[in-house]
């Protein structure tokens, strides 16, 4: 019998990685040999965002990214319900208007 231990790896995650990083916005490119996505986060009337994550990731990597986040996205709605998809022309405005003051 093979031993699972082989296949495991023991990932460390710093304080700071699990934090994480808060993106709204994210731009993806490509190349012939890598996809890089930019994380980005959009702030209400600031007319300059910036990069606060960039991932570069091989294109199989990224197709295995893709169906894992197509897999989770399933099981999610599954549990809470669809994730309503803005039609085209109907996202809000990248400089978030305020509605009113509170």
């Amino acid at each position: 019998m093979a031993d699972n231990n082989q296949n495991q790896i023991n990932i460390e995650l710093s304080e700071d990685v699990a934090e994480g990083v808060y993106s709204n916005l994210a731009i993806i490119s490509h190349s012939h040999s890598e996809f890089i996505v930019d994380f980005i986060r959009l702030v209400p009337n600031v007319p300059k965002a910036k990069v606060k994550s960039r991932i570069i990731l091989t294109p199989q990597h990224a197709k295995r990214l893709m169906k894992a986040l197509q897999d989770n996205i399933k099981r999610y709605e599954t549990q809470f319900g669809n994730i309503e998809d803005p039609e085209a022309g109907m996202m809000p405005p990248m400089n978030f208007p305020s509605a009113g003051m509170a």
